[in-house]
């Protein structure tokens, strides 16, 4: 391309850094959860943290779903975003999304069972929150 290699390299990450960037908001877009489903997880958010906290300490979960919730966590903790503020609705919605996303992946491998006996609040906000996570809490 232009003939040095660090500047091929440079150009190279750069371009591999916007992909992947762009990848992920593509992949937020589609697990966005429709409807009134991203106002419940909003108003859920702190239970919902509080219940990762809980479930990421639990060893007797799997190693893998320990880690996706912890590198969750981290993700949360970081002032940078994937999708910055100023970005109309999915601006301020990159946090709740990608906690339904985690969480659908965490109760589908962990269990509902085990996603019960960590939840902290109430039995409708776990109705709510098993809902988000595409999850049925009732035979039938």
């Amino acid at each position: 391309m232009t003939g040095s290699f660090w500047w091929d390299l440079l150009i190279g990450i750069a371009v591999a850094l916007v992909v992947a960037w762009l990848a992920l908001i593509v992949a937020l877009v589609l697990v966005r959860p429709r409807g009134g489903l991203l106002r419940e997880a909003l108003r859920l958010l702190p239970d919902v943290l509080r219940l990762i906290r809980r479930l990421a300490a639990d060893p007797a979960l799997p190693r893998g779903v320990r880690v996706r919730l912890g590198l969750l966590l981290v993700y949360l903790a970081m002032p940078i975003d994937l999708i910055p503020d100023f970005i109309p609705v999915l601006g301020h919605a990159d946090d709740a999304i990608l906690v339904t996303a985690v969480l659908r992946g965490v109760v589908r491998r962990a269990g509902l069972e085990a996603v019960r006996a960590h939840w902290p609040g109430t039995d409708d906000g776990f109705a709510a929150a098993a809902r988000l996570a595409g999850i049925r809490t009732t035979a039938g």
